[in-house]
């Protein structure tokens, strides 16, 4: 038996938008495969495709585009790290020198596009030994906020669109995002997603930030006393309580 067939092949996932794209990875990786064990376990052509798929298909390493429609890679890798078993994240890339330079920074790895099979064949006999890109690196490589939340929930990776998010309370280690539907648990800090989200959120409370947009009216009451005040959100029942400190909102959104 070679030493090829003795190692357990590297299960790799393909996902990019531009699919002559897709087919190059595949040729340059049907290459490798002559001197790395390796399976080719799926491919998908955006974010969401990628995880519905992979809540499904156990991958070790997926070569990740990262301009993309809707959601870009770097995003994408954020909400990947939710899965039960993150894959190691090999982005492929056409970035300028100055993002580059960032990634290089990072430890990140990446291929530049035009791809060439020595520079692949390298990342993927290093994403062997490599572990998942922490969260919290990923984000400060965006230059631009999330589109989405994210959840792992019943074995898959839930995506929430920030566009849809009512309000945000801290409730002890979790935070719970609560859209006009329903209302998730994620592991994040509201401090975080304050600085990430200053335009679209506003803090009402310690515990709370609301969308901006939701806000239709307030009305006296609460916790605070005769001079207290709650607000009401578009399309919930449920008033939340206005903070002393922050009742200047009051008159900022009347």
């Amino acid at each position: 038996m070679s030493e090829i067939e003795n190692k357990q092949a590297l299960r790799v996932f393909i996902v990019d938008d531009e699919p002559p794209a897709r087919n190059r990875l595949h040729d340059l990786l049907d290459d490798c495969s002559e001197q790395l064990a390796l399976e080719v376990v799926g491919e998908a052509g955006n974010g969401q495709e990628a995880l519905d798929k992979l809540g499904d298909i156990r991958a070790d390493v997926v070569l990740l585009d990262i301009r993309m429609p809707q959601m870009d890679g770097i995003e994408l890798a954020q909400h990947l790290n939710k899965l039960l078993n993150p894959p190691v994240v090999i982005f492929t890339t056409a970035y300028d020198a100055y993002a580059i330079q960032a990634f290089d920074l990072k430890a990140i790895d990446y291929l530049l596009k035009p791809i060439r099979l020595r520079r692949l064949f390298e990342a993927l006999n290093r994403a062997r030994d490599a572990v998942p890109v922490q969260t919290e690196v990923l984000r400060n490589l965006l230059p631009e906020p999330r589109k989405n939340l994210s959840i792992h929930e019943r074995g898959k990776v839930h995506l929430i669109p920030i566009e849809q998010v009512l309000f945000l309370r801290a409730e002890f280690k979790y935070i719970t995002v609560r859209t006009a539907e329903r209302e998730y648990l994620i592991e994040e800090s509201l401090n975080a997603l304050e600085k990430e989200f200053p335009t679209r959120f506003i803090r009402i409370h310690r515990n709370s930030l609301i969308a901006k947009e939701a806000i239709v009216g307030f009305e006296k009451g609460g916790d605070e006393g005769e001079s207290g005040w709650m607000v009401k959100l578009k399309g919930l029942d449920e008033l939340l309580a206005i903070s002393r400190r922050q009742q200047h909102i009051v008159k900022e959104f009347s």
